[in-house]
């Protein structure tokens, strides 16, 4: 049987956090071709036409402010159609389901559907569909990685650790391509760890190089990363350049106006927070989810890897 305590309700682990506006300027450390970083990127972007609806009905979610009902991991969401798209897509949150336009997969679904079960899909082999299951949130977290290493290797300030980059990204695409049943046994905690100590001295470097560029004399707002409590905090126009967000709980927080240049996002929890106005050109390890999360307007520069949300 597929084993729905291995996954929890939506959390950090399964719908991380995004970002990017088109033309937007990063730091000096960051970003020197945008067209290479796009192609980089672009199987670590969901297309939801090549997949089986995975998140769909692989993972659950709890009714909440997030999701408008309950539903266990590995039973289809009443919304799911025939041919695994969205009947109420365009209305998932005048319906209630923000949680679903939040999500992203970093392209898992379709790596799952189309290469690691061959273009098979769980109603017409059922067999298959537990196996499916388990992967899918497995290779969400790979891809995840990817991402993250593919960013560090446009951090100028990073190059002297890039071939270590590269070396451990080649590793992990090798995962991705593993046959099910050794994607089910990976020690995924383990090589987390190893990507996360690259992630961090890349962040360091690219974060000493914002402070240098972008240093307005504005007194710093304090910031001492992980487990850090800024819920509903107001911080209109607060100055973040250059800060270590790692894993910071922003949800609800006023960031108006803020300056995020050059900062470290990875993991920081943006749920519902305001970045009207907001400076994040140049911040590192944003994701789609995290931005898609978050309130903005027009004014809120961001990346410009990521796409502003269409309910900005």
């Amino acid at each position: 049987m597929f084993d729905q305590k291995k996954l929890r309700c939506y959390d950090k682990k399964y719908y991380p956090i995004i970002y990017g506006r088109k033309g937007a300027q990063g730091v000096a450390s960051k970003i020197e071709n945008i067209g290479l970083v796009n192609e980089r990127y672009k199987n670590l972007k969901s297309d939801c036409e090549s997949c089986f609806g995975l998140c769909c009905v692989a993972l659950p979610f709890a009714a909440s402010a997030d999701f408008a009902k309950d539903k266990i991991a590995g039973k289809p969401c009443h919304n799911l159609q025939s041919d695994f798209r969205c009947g109420v897509h365009k209305n998932l949150r005048e319906l209630g389901f923000k949680g679903c336009t939040v999500f992203d997969c970093f392209g898992a679904g379709q790596k799952v559907s189309q290469v690691t079960f061959n273009g098979k899909d769980w109603r017409q082999n059922p067999e298959l569909a537990n196996e499916m299951y388990e992967v899918f949130p497995i290779m969400k977290q790979l891809h995840e990685m990817l991402w993250y290493l593919n960013e560090s290797l446009t951090i100028n300030a990073a190059s002297e650790i890039h071939d270590e980059i590269k070396t451990v990204l080649e590793e992990t695409e090798k995962l991705t391509h593993m046959e099910p049943k050794r994607i089910q046994n990976l020690d995924i905690t383990a090589h987390r760890a190893e990507v996360s100590s690259l992630l961090l001295r890349a962040s360091e470097k690219a974060r000493t190089v914002a402070l240098k560029k972008f240093n307005n004399n504005k007194k710093r707002q304090k910031a001492t990363g992980r487990a850090l409590d800024f819920i509903g905090a107001k911080l209109k126009d607060a100055n973040f350049i250059g800060a270590n967000l790692r894993g910071a709980y922003l949800i609800a927080a006023d960031l108006k106006g803020a300056d995020l240049r050059g900062s470290d996002l990875i993991g920081a929890d943006l749920r519902d927070a305001n970045l009207s106005g907001a400076d994040l050109t140049g911040s590192i390890f944003l994701t789609q989810a995290q931005i898609n999360s978050a309130k903005g307007d027009y004014h809120t520069r961001i990346p410009a890897t990521l796409k502003r949300p269409s309910h900005w």
